[in-house]
C-alpha cells in the first residue's frame, strides 16, 4: 500500500511536465473556490490526534497487542523514520508549494504526521479505532490542500511515508526491546502538570524497566 500511495504521489512531482499536473491543477482550483482564500489553522494540531489516540487508549480497558512502553518505542521510532524521510525528500525533491512560497512541498509533512498515528492505531486496536483514526488523518490532508499549502499528489505521497514510517516502527520493536530490556512487568506512572505561569497544561510519564 505504501508503494502504490508513493508512486501515485511521485507521479504529481516535476512541475507542469507532471504526469498528474492536471490532477493538482483542478483540485487546487476547485479548493480555492471552496475556502475563498481563507484558510484554517487547526491542522496543525489535529495531526497529532491519531497518536493521541494510539498511546491514550492504553488508559481505558482496551485490548491492543502490546504494552504501553512497548507503544512507546513503537511511537518514537516511527517518528524518527518520518523526520528522517519527510526531510530527506523535501530538500532533495525541492518541489513548489502551490502558494509558491518554498520549494519543499513534497510530501506533507502534516499529513505524514497524521498517517503515522492512524496506522499506529489500526495495527494495535484493529480497524474499529483505525477507521476513525484514518479518517482524520485524511481530513489532515484535505485542510493541506484547503490552505494551499500542498497539492494533493504531496498528501497522497504524505500519507505512503507516514505508514511505511508506522511499520518500520513495529519492525524495529524486536531491537527497542533488546536494548531497553522492556519486559511486561515494566511499571509506568503517569502524571497531570499545570504550569500556572503560561496557563499550560501537559502530562509527566516515568517508566521502570
Amino acid at each position: 500500500v505504501p508503494a502504490a500511495l508513493f508512486t501515485v504521489g511521485a507521479l504529481g512531482i516535476g512541475g507542469e511536465n507532471a504526469p498528474l499536473n492536471k490532477l493538482d491543477l483542478k483540485v487546487r482550483e476547485k479548493a480555492m473556490q471552496i475556502s475563498g482564500n481563507c484558510s484554517v489553522e487547526f491542522d496543525d494540531y489535529l495531526q497529532y490526534l491519531p497518536t493521541a489516540m494510539y498511546l491514550g487508549l492504553s488508559a481505558l480497558p482496551t485490548k491492543s497487542k502490546h504494552t504501553f512502553p512497548e507503544k512507546v518505542c513503537v511511537a518514537a521510532v516511527a517518528f524518527v523514520a518520518e523526520t528522517a524521510l519527510v526531510n530527506g525528500l523535501k530538500y532533495t525533491i525541492r518541489e513548489q508549494r502551490p502558494n509558491f512560497k518554498e520549494r519543499n512541498s513534497f510530501p506533507s509533512g502534516h499529513t505524514t504526521t497524521a498517517f503515522v498515528g492512524a496506522e499506529l492505531v489500526r495495527t494495535e486496536y484493529g480497524w474499529a479505532y483505525g477507521v476513525p483514526a484514518y479518517i482524520i488523518a485524511t481530513g489532515v490532508g484535505c485542510m493541506r490542500i484547503y490552505n494551499d499549502r500542498h497539492w494533493i499528489t504531496d498528501t497522497i505521497g504524505g500519507a505512503a511515508v507516514g505508514i511505511l514510517s508506522a511499520r518500520i516502527g513495529y519492525w524495529m520493536l524486536p531491537l527497542s526491546r533488546k536494548i531497553f530490556n522492556l519486559k511486561s512487568s515494566t511499571a509506568l506512572t503517569v502524571a497531570p502538570v499545570y504550569y500556572s505561569e503560561v496557563r499550560g497544561a501537559g502530562a509527566s510519564c516515568a517508566i521502570c524497566f
